[in-house]
């Protein structure tokens, strides 16, 4: 496979193209600034700095959530060795320390993160618009096509654009969605205490909660006809002020000592 170069429209269903940084590296950055043929030919030929970072992905040859592109760069300055990270309606900004980039234990390029920033520097907005840009170790850079007054730095780097999820957008998501369900969950308990305090009056006393308890009790003694012996005759009823008080009421007799 890696002896022949593969079209996009040769490749076989199912097929990914998920590299390694090694991977780009010595496969395909690699073949490129050497002008040799790449495993699969997937990753386009494209001056990224002329294009915003939402323009890109509809340029890729492959990709869903990352696409790839080789990419000159060109220097800032005529005799400087800063790359020039201008676009079209923002500028490209490196963030992090570069990674070095291992084919066992050889060094054989560099990884470089960076960030779209729209505006002008220094006061550019952020976006969510990644970029890592690889580009080959001094020891097997070939040396860029220098012409009089070329601006060019590298004749190739290996570009990854991908845009960042956003971790604040998420977390108000969530936040807002809790939210919605604790409103909805207190609205459906509050109806319930409604329809409970329906069942009785609001001036209930705990006196009137017992008697409304205690009056099947009553009523159902009072039905079996339990004879408790209590004829009253209220002629007979008298009240003594001397001594112990004596109530007497029928036969039975009561004592309050």
């Amino acid at each position: 496979m890696f002896g022949e170069n593969i079209s996009s429209d040769q490749l076989p269903p199912g097929f990914r193209f998920h590299p390694t940084d090694e991977e780009l590296i010595v496969y395909y950055l690699r073949n490129q600034a050497s002008s040799n043929p790449c495993p699969v030919s997937v990753i386009h030929e494209i001056d990224i700095y002329k294009f915003d970072p939402w323009e890109l992905p509809e340029k890729a040859e492959v990709g869903e959530k990352e696409w790839y592109f080789f990419s000159p760069r060109d220097r800032k300055y005529p005799n400087g060795a800063r790359p020039n990270r201008a676009a079209v309606s923002g500028y490209w900004k490196a963030t992090g320390t570069d990674k070095g980039i291992y084919s066992g234990s050889k060094y054989v390029g560099v990884k470089k993160s960076l960030v779209f920033y729209k505006g002008k520097p220094p006061k550019g907005i952020k976006t969510d618009w990644i970029m890592h840009e690889y580009r080959l170790s001094e020891s097997i850079r070939p040396l860029p096509n220098k012409q009089n007054g070329s601006m060019r730095l590298d004749d190739w780097v290996l570009c990854r654009i991908y845009k960042k999820k956003n971790p604040t957008r998420n977390t108000e998501q969530r936040v807002e969605e809790t939210f919605d369900r604790f409103v909805t969950s207190n609205d459906a308990t509050s109806e319930q205490d409604q329809q409970a305090s329906m069942k009785f009056p609001r001036t209930c006393s705990l006196t009137h909660l017992w008697e409304f308890d205690c009056m099947a009790s009553i009523s159902q003694l009072l039905d079996e006809n339990i004879a408790y012996n209590f004829p009253f005759n209220n002629q007979e009823t008298s009240i003594s002020n001397n001594g112990p008080h004596k109530y007497q009421t029928g036969q039975v007799q009561i004592h309050d000592y």
